[in-house]
């Protein structure tokens, strides 16, 4: 494959399932790292900071840091710095993720209620207990009294070491049609969410391929935004998904291993031509 001059990577179900690595994914990435290629770790995980993210995949060998990383709670960060400063955020996720959250006001299930304020805007982060009929309800509420609705993504399930898990999209399109409102998302597939990783890699869309086991949020969205996609048969890779996908990947692997290959790098013993 060539004119490739940089990577994006989906880390759940590309890299690692349940934060352990799947097998030759660490080799891949000490090759990408080898031959220089810029690369951007880009997820809708929402249940871990980009620290904490770096250090779990650290343990595991992975040669990234937190700045080799984009989530979609920074870009939902950046988002609502950017169209709703001052705003108070409702935020209803699985997982500690505030520290990604700069300069955004979240406040508690309880606003709105007993004369405290109540929210600006709803953000929904990654699905898990913590999306109650309560937590719903409430949600539900707030937004039929105006309050805007943002999701850091719409994945309808992830990939679990027990199997597949439902994730905030078997929930939104409920939420939405009850209250008359839309989402902004603001994670993948958004293109605003690949605009900002191409930014911070400084490539252009059309020399930059993304890798990821989700085809219609990974590959195909960003092959609609001029990447190359490559979408891998891990993690909530379903074939019968991969059929009924509205569009076909620019390349397929049966993993992120293969990855380096495709692209022609130089093997682990191999060197580089003068």
């Amino acid at each position: 494959m060539k004119g490739i001059g940089a990577v994006l990577i989906d880390i759940d179900g590309v890299l690692t399932v349940s934060w352990k690595a799947l097998p030759g994914a660490v080799a891949a990435m000490e090759r990408l790292r080898a031959a220089g290629l810029p690369l951007l770790l880009v997820t809708n995980t929402t249940s871990r900071t980009r620290a904490v993210i770096a250090g779990r995949l650290a343990r595991e060998g992975f040669p990234v840091g937190a700045d080799d990383i984009l989530t979609a709670p920074a870009a939902t960060a950046a988002y609502l710095r950017e169209h709703h400063p001052d705003a108070r955020c409702l935020l209803i996720n699985s997982g500690e993720v505030r520290a990604d959250l700069e300069g955004v006001e979240v406040i508690g299930e309880g606003a709105g209620e007993e004369g405290r304020g109540a929210p600006d805007v709803v953000v929904f982060g990654g699905a898990g207990d913590e999306f109650s009929y309560a937590a719903l309800n409430t949600a539900f509420r707030h937004l039929q009294r105006g309050a805007r609705l943002v999701a850091m993504h719409r994945n309808l399930y992830w990939r679990t070491a027990d199997g597949l898990d439902l994730d905030t999209g078997a929930f939104l399109p409920g939420l939405e049609r009850a209250a008359g409102a839309e989402a902004v998302v603001t994670g993948k597939p958004a293109e605003a969410f690949f605009a900002t990783a191409l930014a911070h890699l400084g490539a252009s869309a059309s020399e930059t391929l993304m890798v990821g086991d989700d085809i219609e949020s990974d590959v195909l969205a960003a092959q609609r935004h001029g990447l190359t996609g490559v979408l891998v048969k891990t993690g909530k890779y379903l074939p019968e998904t991969h059929r009924a996908a509205g569009g076909t990947p620019d390349r397929v692997l049966d993993s992120f291993a293969e990855l380096p290959g495709l692209l022609g790098l130089p093997g682990p013993r191999e060197r580089p031509a003068p």
